[in-house]
């Protein structure tokens, strides 16, 4: 209803073929790959204090990461099942003898795109930079901080410099029975601590978990005896207490690093704005791999549709399948000599416009090229002979396949 009202009749259809895949593949992309991630962040923070909570906090940040990679990719799909739809119907057909050309049906298919470039800036530019560097704060903050949560019954941990075994242990208030504490100190000795009960608890004020122990018996070496026993045995020291608390790890590996350090981390403003000045985590050569490889992908999105829309249309009994695995296989390889050009400007020191933007010019050249001839032209595409040769070879190779399973 609101497509009708924004859009005229004709538009408005179109659009509603598009959008369907459109939104199922983005929904099936983004479990796909969030599910993949579940299983290294269950991995990280499985029997921790609020487990569940950190697993789906960790997958909201993640989710402008993977979105960046799954709106274009959807919207490419979306415009070859959409098209692939009309064109099978024969629905372009009928446009056309009523006077509505191919490129009159893309206009509104090039206003999508024109939405979903805009949101890639937003995204690209300063969601997933914020959204990379919370993440990263909070997988410290779970690895650093919490580290005594990982604690199981009956197995040695290790928080720090200290080694760890607890006998019972109750997640609910987390409290256990027995434990055995052993403190590697250097050169100054060691510590070794027994206690019956204990908890770990929360101190205002206290950045790092506590560790209150009672009845504690307490003994202390200090220094280490000499391999070859020429110097008396180093002193030791035995105490007892009723209760005891002691923080678990250090103070310094609490805090984390401001935002920036990173170019990854850094808006597109940054980014322009610090193109000569670099922060202390990066080089120049990074700041160039990441601006230049963010605004190619952002424009890239304008491409999909005059790049999507020769693919999707053929003949009726046309190899249409094969069509399909063309232009992914092409998406996916522009996507991949991309990704290798901003690495070969960040580690090699190459041009960005030879690396980046020369693939750029490419693909938006024969996009265009295709585009110009499957709307104001009346040539077949020249590209069916090749898609219909793949099919006959697909078709032998089964057969062939076929053939040698049959063979006793």
């Amino acid at each position: 209803m609101i497509l009708d009202r924004l859009l005229s009749t004709s538009s408005a259809y179109v659009v509603r073929q598009i959008v369907r895949p459109l939104l199922a593949a983005l929904a099936i992309g983004l479990l796909v790959l969030l599910s993949e991630r579940l299983v290294r962040l269950l991995d990280i923070t499985l029997g921790k204090k609020n487990s569940f909570t950190l697993v789906f906090e960790m997958l909201s940040y993640l989710v402008p990461h993977y979105l960046g990679l799954a709106l274009p990719a959807s919207l490419f799909i979306g415009l070859l099942f959409g098209f692939n739809k009309l064109s099978k119907a024969s629905e372009v057909d009928a446009f056309m003898a009523s006077g509505v050309g191919l490129h009159q049906l893309s206009r509104p298919v090039l206003g999508l795109a024109v939405l979903f470039t805009f949101a890639g800036v937003l995204i690209f530019g300063y969601v997933q930079p914020h959204a990379r560097y919370a993440y990263r704060a909070l997988v410290h903050t779970v690895k650093n901080v919490e580290i005594f949560y990982l604690a199981e019954e009956g197995v040695f941990m290790q928080a720090g410099t200290r080694t760890f075994i607890l006998d019972k242990l109750s997640r609910r208030d987390n409290r256990f029975e027995r434990i055995f504490l052993f403190e590697d100190k250097g050169d100054k000795g060691s510590e070794t601590v027994s206690a019956t009960t204990g908890a770990l608890i929360e101190v205002e004020g206290e950045q790092r978990p506590v560790l209150r122990l009672q009845k504690v018996h307490r003994l202390q070496i200090q220094g280490w005896p000499a391999p070859d026993n020429a110097q008396p045995l180093p002193q030791s020291r035995v105490a007892e207490f009723k209760s005891v608390d002691t923080p678990l790890g250090k103070v310094r590996a609490v805090f984390f690093r401001l935002r920036g350090n990173d170019e990854r981390e850094m808006t597109l403003g940054e980014l322009i704005e610090h193109q000569d000045s670099p922060p202390k985590g990066a080089t120049e050569q990074d700041m160039q791999a990441e601006l230049h490889r963010r605004v190619v992908s952002i424009l890239t999105i304008l491409l999909l549709p005059i790049l999507a829309i020769p693919f999707a249309l053929g003949r009726r009994r046309g190899q249409r399948a094969y069509r399909f695995a063309v232009a992914l296989v092409l998406l996916i390889a522009y996507n991949e000599i991309i990704n290798q050009g901003a690495l070969a400007v960040r580690v090699q020191g190459a041009s960005p416009y030879i690396a980046l933007w020369l693939p750029f010019a490419a693909l938006a050249t024969f996009s265009g090229w295709r585009y110009y001839r499957a709307c104001f032209t009346l040539r077949s595409d020249g590209l069916e002979p090749i898609f219909d040769r793949l099919g006959e070879f697909v078709r032998w190779c089964r057969h062939q396949a076929a053939g040698l399973t049959r063979q006793p």
